[in-house]
């Protein structure tokens, strides 16, 4: 009932477009077709210097008029000299007046009274697109921070400023422009996604008939990738030498909107080139002191190939598992948007006077003129602020994303038990068939997928239940440390750490547990709290098997999921950065290429981290299989061994029974 009133308030009162587009001093959306900002898609600051203000912090807008321009102004001007020579330059006057208020053509008016009511900006500085907004267009000369060659400029009120103070306002800006970050780069997100499903399903079919050849090939494209990036770092750290500039640090140039800069440092390229090495090595030594462990791990696999080769749907299920949550995920954030653009323009006093009383308070722009506070505060304008309004759903909004969050996690997690205890009970049918592939069953990945919806939809949703219960609080404790970052004392602070430590470490056991609850509820259709308490004791039994064969095979199907991700993030590189001749024309022209890229990486891995699952699920499946074989038989006539006679050999017994070898 719940999430039902939060999805309906939120899609009553919500409008995704406030995400999508800037939105100017008056609340109008730039660049929205069939308006008059159709043409106009850039938001343009009248004065970017008030965006160092903390009213930014307090409302995430900038106290300054805000106005849709179709492009950026690309020189330095003030308004006194554009108004002062208007009669013999026209051209200068045209120029400036695309950037004053619609409808503004009055170069008479006095200069005090049009920067007083903002008709027009007191100065424009070079600028270009950045997400949809005009920043200053930074660059380094010598070492030096710039704007078109220049350190310092008139800030049409009587002052030379320096080009620093930019660089502090452009940094205030960062959370305004959040959202439109996020939106801008998903757009670019599916096609290196669906590259990287694509990647995995090949290489899972690989896998089996090579698994061996194929995980040896991980691990060696692995070390080469980041041995090429060693390199790469190292030739840019050796032909920056010499350069002008390139010996500053990151400190010494501060935030800048166009991050190509910090590329040019020699500083960036040696950090870089010092983690890569760090992780080669780990790496490295990882694989000599494991390697005999690695060997066992890769026959292990092997046998796992071979139950996938007999049940080879299970490759496509991750598929199922993928739309399910990219489902759950969709229907979240479209939920999450809704509420957070939901409510009635509210509009707040910005004065140019600091002391005004009236300032940041609420007001309405049709009866602003007719009150006093022009009077007591001359210059001071009713602006556009933010989205919300003050009813009692308004108040609640944190409680709805809350509770829409919650729903989210659940969700989720089900559909990853669902996909869990599907691919066990597919597998565990292979196990328990003494005669392979004879006594396996019919459709065995279909017909486990009807027990687990038609038998244990319960079980599965109270894991996954525990589970996001866990993962909420963690979220809450996350949220509670932004708030009081810079307020808490120092016992706070340790309380806090400690709380996230215990939850995070909680919720790392519970997926262990649920995991193997789900096997064991696959196996033999008890409920969750019973299938829990024998998996653990089983696994207990065993443990030193645990350590030595599951968490190599982890390591080795990570290596799998680096080289995916990997390989689809250095096509991504080629790919934005327009140097593959193909896609040349197709590829995007970025200011800033590094955050679609990771975002393409990152993505890239949770897919292929989906689909590797399948492996790592049959690994614990009949990992957890033998286990319970050994307990439960000797090897006898009477009590055979189930496990294959590879199987058998790698995991330590000597000799089979005369009917399991023969069968």
């Amino acid at each position: 009932m719940l999430k039902v009133t939060c999805i309906f308030a939120a899609w009553v009162h919500g409008d995704p477009r406030k995400v999508v587009y800037p939105t100017d001093s008056y609340g109008q959306f730039c660049g929205q077709k069939d308006t008059l900002n159709e043409n106009k898609t850039i938001l343009f600051y009248f004065n970017i210097l008030k965006c160092a203000s903390p009213a930014v912090l307090i409302n995430l807008q900038c106290p300054t008029t805000q106005l849709c321009v179709s492009k950026c102004p690309d020189r330095f001007a003030t308004y006194i000299d554009v108004q002062a020579s208007y009669r013999y330059k026209p051209d200068h006057w045209n120029y400036f007046k695309q950037f004053c208020k619609p409808g503004f053509n009055n170069p008479r008016k006095s200069v005090a009274q049009v920067l007083r009511d903002e008709d027009c900006p007191s100065m424009i500085i070079p600028s270009r697109p950045f997400l949809k907004r005009c920043f200053p267009d930074f660059s380094t000369k010598n070492g030096v921070l710039t704007v078109a060659n220049q350190t310092t400029f008139k800030d049409g009120r009587g002052k030379t400023r320096n080009v620093t103070d930019l660089r502090e306002a452009a940094k205030h800006c960062k959370k305004v422009k959040t959202l439109t970050l996020f939106s801008f780069f998903l757009s670019r997100l599916p096609s290196g996604l669906f590259i990287a499903m694509v990647v995995s399903l090949l290489f899972l079919v690989l896998l089996r008939f090579t698994a061996g050849v194929l995980f040896w090939i991980f691990i060696f494209g692995v070390i080469g990738i980041i041995g090429y990036g060693i390199w790469h770092c190292y030739w840019e750290y050796s032909h920056l030498k010499g350069i002008p500039g390139s010996d500053l640090t990151v400190y010494d140039i501060g935030f800048q909107t166009d991050f190509r800069v910090y590329l040019q440092l020699r500083q960036t390229w040696l950090a870089f080139m010092i983690i890569l090495c760090i992780v080669e090595v780990i790496i490295i030594l990882m694989l000599i002191f494991l390697r005999n462990r690695i060997r066992i791990a890769i026959a292990l696999l092997k046998e796992g190939s071979r139950a996938i080769g007999y049940i080879m749907s299970t490759l496509f299920y991750p598929i199922v598992t993928f739309l399910l949550i990219a489902i759950c995920i969709s229907y979240w954030a479209v939920t999450a948007v809704f509420l957070a653009t939901s409510g009635e323009p509210v509009y707040k006093v910005m004065a140019n006077q600091t002391l005004c009383k009236y300032a940041n308070l609420s007001c309405d722009p049709e009866t602003f003129n007719t009150t006093n506070v022009t009077k007591l505060c001359p210059g001071a304008q009713c602006t556009f602020a933010f989205y919300g309004g003050e009813s009692l759903y308004h108040k609640y909004i944190f409680i709805f994303q809350l509770a829409n969050a919650f729903v989210f996690l659940w969700l989720v997690n089900f559909a990853i038990a669902l996909g869990q205890c599907t691919l066990a009970g597919a597998f565990a049918s292979y196990y328990w068939a003494f005669r392979k592939p004879a006594d396996i069953p019919l459709w065995p990945l279909f017909s486990s997928f009807g027990r687990a919806i038609r038998y244990h939809t319960g079980s599965l949703a109270f894991g996954a239940l525990i589970l996001a219960i866990v993962q909420l609080v963690r979220v809450i404790l996350e949220y509670l440390d932004h708030k009081l970052k810079g307020t808490q004392n120092s016992f706070t602070r340790f309380l806090l750490c400690c709380l996230k430590c215990c939850f995070w470490c909680l919720e790392k056991f519970l997926k262990f547990i649920n995991r193997n609850a789900y096997i064991m509820i696959a196996i033999y259709g008890k409920n969750f709290c019973t299938s829990a308490k024998e998996a653990f004791f089983l696994l207990m039994r065993n443990v030193v098997r645990v350590a030595v064969l599951d968490k190599v095979t982890d390591f080795l199907l990570f290596l799998g999921k680096i080289l995916v991700a990997g390989g689809v993030g250095v096509l991504a590189f080629f790919f934005f950065t327009q140097r593959i001749p193909v896609f040349a024309k197709e590829a995007p022209t970025l200011n800033y290429y590094w955050v679609p890229l990771l975002t393409v990486i990152i993505g890239s891995y949770l897919v292929a981290h989906g689909f590797f699952s399948v492996y790592a699920m049959c690994v614990d499946t009949l990992f957890l299989c033998f286990c319970e074989d050994l307990e439960r038989n000797d090897g006898s006539t009477a009590k055979p061994y189930f496990m294959s006679a590879s199987l058998h050999r790698i995991l330590g017994k000597k000799e089979l029974s005369p009917k399991k070898a023969v069968g």
